[in-house]
């Protein structure tokens, strides 16, 4: 076979994808800082700094490994049900809430189509829709990062399948207000919003589920649960949309360690959303801390992170000088946000250790 012959066997539209830009693993920052694992503050993944439930870290070491898991999700959906209050009916769970994002692009979108992506928000949307073969049509969000109806009504077009709509924003940490995500419903396009920040916001749009088929609300036991390295999410949408998602998905595509560690996470609720109230509260410590800090403004937020504005070309400056003391924060290669970074809340030595280091810095 000719050496160059393989891309002529490809998608073209997946020769030259434009790759998502995850996170280093800390192995990979050791080795780029020098400086020792257990000295590494890492801010920079909205990861829950008090880790899982200890029920789920028992259920997870106790699961048989050799059964394969329930294809139709009976007790995951179950528990959701009694956690949500929504129906079992409403709810199709993912390895991840990323799985689930894919699985919309699979159910609803050929190529040609186009999604409207509200900039700046997470980067996982129009990444999947280059693997889908869509087209992106990016709509500015206005000087507070919220949504313009308007301004997004008017980007649609006749191959516009999609929108999606971040709430709290990542990274802005924003809610969107309950009237813009309507105006966007009244559209009949499938709008998807993603409460990956629900327990932190305390805000959601699953009410409007029952009266409006083409929502889809998507959540995650990453950051809550603390079960990032698991991957188990979920979506609540209606039973029709749920239907079409289950029998598109992968039969077994919740492994049984993820689906013990959520069913032992849903029983062990109070407990992890007292973590979620000393990450609220450590989020409203570091935002008057980092306040003080000249040269530096933090944007207020309702999730587990907080965005942070830097003057012109300082930004990519500190986020350098904190890497270089072992305190990773996440930068972006959006031109809107080439003047902040997102720093993840940790427990409350790791903000100390890091606004010293900012001090010293600025």
């Amino acid at each position: 076979m000719a050496e160059d012959s393989i891309e002529n066997l490809i998608r073209p539209h997946l020769v030259r994808v434009d790759t998502y830009d995850a996170m280093d693993a800390p192995e990979t920052l050791v080795e780029k800082s020098g400086i020792s694992l257990e000295n590494i503050i890492k801010l920079n993944g909205n990861e829950n700094p008090y880790g899982g439930s200890p029920l789920a870290v028992k259920a997870v070491a106790e699961v048989p490994l050799h059964i394969y898991p329930d294809p139709r999700q009976i007790k995951m959906r179950k528990s959701l049900s009694e956690y949500t209050g929504m129906r079992e009916e409403n709810i199709v769970v993912g390895a991840g809430a990323d799985e689930l994002i894919d699985l919309i692009f699979r159910l609803f979108i050929s190529p040609g189509d186009t999604i409207l992506d509200c900039e700046p928000t997470f980067g996982m949307y129009s990444f999947c829709a280059g693997l889908a073969g869509a087209d992106v049509h990016y709509v500015q969000r206005d000087t507070e990062f919220q949504i313009d109806p308007v301004t997004v009504k008017s980007a649609i077009t006749d191959t516009t399948k999609l929108m999606f709509v971040t709430s709290p924003n990542n990274p802005t940490g924003n809610v969107a207000r309950e009237e813009d995500i309507l105006a966007l419903l009244e559209t009949g396009l499938i709008v998807v919003v993603d409460e990956a920040y629900f327990e932190f916001a305390k805000s959601s749009a699953q009410d409007l589920v029952e009266d409006h088929e083409n929502l889809i609300i998507l959540r995650t036991m990453s950051k809550w649960a603390g079960l990032a390295g698991l991957r188990v999410g979920y979506g609540i949408m209606s039973p029709k949309v749920a239907n079409y998602m289950m029998e598109i998905k992968p039969p077994y595509n919740v492994n049984v360690a993820a689906e013990a560690a959520l069913l032992a996470s849903l029983q062990d609720a109070n407990y992890l959303l007292g973590n979620v109230e000393k990450i609220i509260n450590e989020r409203e410590r570091m935002m008057q801390l980092i306040s003080g800090v000249s040269g530096i403004t933090p944007w207020p937020s309702d999730g587990n992170y907080l965005l942070c504005e830097f003057g012109e070309n300082e930004a990519l400056r500190v986020f350098k000088e904190l890497a270089s003391k072992g305190i990773f924060v996440r930068n972006f290669k959006s031109d809107r946000l080439k003047n902040f970074f997102r720093i993840a809340v940790g427990k409350p030595e790791e903000t100390d250790l890091l606004v010293d280091a900012l001090k010293q810095i600025m």
